[in-house]
């Protein structure tokens, strides 16, 4: 655990936290909104924040060599999650510019 500073490690928790309240902020606004296609903006965070818990798990065991196929996982993973917020954004955008019937 001594690979990182505690500021770094700061950094690195704090960004799993944020990560986490974000995809369930989202996904509870998709639910109390009624827009059930923002929902996939929550899924599509999802590989974002393994990527970010692969980093930390390898950073807690010291960057050893036996975890490093956490680095490629975690690589995996964020190409994944750019790819999966592409796609949500994509049908976000796309279900909001479909003309709707008015909420009651």
């Amino acid at each position: 655990m001594n690979a990182l500073s505690i500021p770094t490690w700061m950094v690195h928790v704090s960004s799993v936290i944020e990560w986490i309240v974000a995809i369930a902020l989202v996904s509870r606004y998709a639910t109390k909104a009624g827009y059930g296609h923002w929902r996939a903006l929550a899924w599509g965070m999802v590989p974002a924040l393994v990527s970010a818990t692969c980093a930390c798990t390898w950073h807690f065991f010291d960057n050893a060599s036996q975890l490093d196929w956490l680095v490629t996982l975690q690589a995996l993973t964020t190409v994944i999650g750019n790819i999966t917020l592409c796609l949500a954004a994509w049908w976000i955008y796309r279900q909001s510019a479909q003309p709707s019937a008015p909420k009651p």
